[in-house]
């Protein structure tokens, strides 16, 4: 077996300030009140940043800058608007490798993650929806189209700018103005965008970003001004979300939580499903909504399928995020390690068999080895709740029937993978899958092209391509 020397990915390109503030109307300024949080690295703990919480006195500042922005960037001829999305699109690719550092700094993924998957899309995103931008009446919404107003934005940590690049680049592209509230986590990557945003001289209070927690969050959903709130994060947030707009007249986009099922059948190509679950559900270490934490593999092959799945878990690499090496980076944060814990311990509490590979763990930083549980039931807490970790939970099937049951046993609809050969069992399960998304023999990928969104607890309304205009035009 091979051996890797370590491949750092050095940190020199990266500049990050000591301490940072609030991006309103195109300047940095102070927080009115005096609430200051740490950003840490969570490989080795150290602080990176202190980043201001913005109080609801500041949220209004910047919905208030973004309402003066508004009138003069939705007036703007859609081509205009085009030229500066252009223009943050070109910078995002000369600055890529400097984001991707950051990233995998203040997030803990992959560098090769981060820098293969995340920034491209980030890039291709601003690309896309700046094509959009004068072609607004030809997108199937009527023949003029018009933008809402201020955008109320809220990302997670797990794909930090990436989700940042899916919120504001349509709401850009159709006029609107954007107040943004990165993850307490995971800020310093939007702070990097508010600076492209001055390099590309967008004009003051277009982009607005507030950093904080779910007080700030909570003020911004809030804020009367506000015409759109967009939302990525947990169901528990997004049922509170709901209820703080119900009756009244904002638009609203939940993307949530998932519990996706992988499905593979006995005539699929073993080796390329193996390859497809592994991408589900270790992709930065599980942090996924759409991640394939469920196996549901047909009972004739599954022995099989886990000798071979077993196998190539034993050569994951987990440790330093930058190393270009690495599959397995650091867990986000000490509070989400201590809720895969949890629930792997209830796993096992439950029954199920629970195995990692032989995996050394480094003595600082947050971090969960690749854990595949079997002999799982659909009754179990690890079958039924997001663990949002490296958790694996294998279950298995005889009939396609049988496999749609247990896929669609769950709260949540956001993805589905199935694994065959056979073109017309592929389409009669994606006929009968209730879930936004379903992939055939692959998982997670992505085009910003192509919608995405989910049914039931996983949300509402859908972003990416042509139907990710919609949230942000008044139809």
């Amino acid at each position: 077996m091979f051996e890797y020397a370590p491949a750092p990915e050095s940190r020199a390109i990266v500049d990050i300030k000591p301490s940072y503030g609030l991006f309103i109307n195109g300047e940095w300024v102070e927080p009115l009140g005096e609430g200051r949080e740490k950003t840490v690295n969570p490989a080795s703990e150290e602080v990176l940043a202190e980043i201001a919480v913005a109080s609801e006195a500041d949220v209004d500042r910047a919905v208030q800058a973004a309402r003066k922005a508004f009138t003069g960037w939705s007036a703007m001829p859609g081509s205009e608007r085009a030229k500066y999305i252009f223009r943050i699109a070109r910078i995002i690719q000369e600055r890529a490798r400097e984001l991707a550092v950051l990233e995998s700094l203040d997030n803990g993924k992959p560098i090769r993650e981060s820098r293969d998957v995340d920034l491209p899309l980030v890039a291709a995103h601003f690309f896309y929806y700046a094509g959009w931008a004068d072609k607004l009446s030809y997108a199937g919404f009527g023949p003029s189209p018009q933008p809402l107003g201020v955008a109320g934005q809220i990302i997670p940590w797990n794909f930090p700018l990436l989700m940042l690049a899916w919120k504001i680049a349509p709401a850009l592209a159709c006029g609107n103005t954007v107040v943004l509230k990165p993850a307490e986590t995971t800020p310093l990557t939007a702070l990097a965008f508010a600076e492209i945003c001055r390099q590309a001289d967008l004009p003051p209070g277009v982009v607005n970003i507030v950093t904080g927690a779910g007080e700030t969050g909570g003020a911004l959903v809030r804020h009367p001004d506000v015409d759109k709130v967009a939302f990525t994060g947990s169901t528990e947030v997004g049922r509170l979300i709901a209820r703080s707009v119900a009756g009244s007249r904002k638009k609203v986009t939940l993307e949530l939580g998932g519990k996706a099922a992988n499905i593979v059948f006995e005539d699929a190509a073993l080796d390329q499903a193996v390859e497809g679950i592994v991408n589900g559900i270790f992709f930065n270490q599980g942090h996924v909504c759409c991640a394939g934490s469920r196996l549901l593999v047909q009972e004739s092959v599954a022995d099989e399928l886990l000798e071979a799945l077993k196998r190539r878990l034993s050569t994951l690499r987990l440790g330093d995020p930058l190393d270009k090496n690495t599959d397995i980076g650091a867990i986000n944060s000490a509070a989400q390690l201590a809720k895969i814990r949890e629930l792997s311990e209830a796993g096992e509490a439950e029954g199920a068999e629970r195995w990692s590979p032989a995996c050394p763990i480094p003595d600082k930083g947050f971090w969960f080895p690749p854990t595949i549980f079997t002999g799982v039931a659909q009754s179990h807490r690890i079958a039924r709740e997001e663990i949002f970790g490296p958790v694996l939970s294998v279950l298995t099937f005889r009939t396609p029937a049988e496999a749609i049951e247990k896929a669609n046993n769950t709260p949540y609809g956001l993805s589905a993978g199935v694994w065959t050969e056979k073109g017309s069992l592929m389409l009669w399960m994606a006929s009968r899958l209730r879930a936004g998304v379903v992939w055939s023999n692959t998982f997670n990928k992505f085009d910003p092209t192509s919608p995405f969104g989910g049914y039931k607890e996983s949300g509402y309304g859908r972003e990416g391509g042509r139907h990710g205009l919609e949230a942000y035009l008044a139809l």
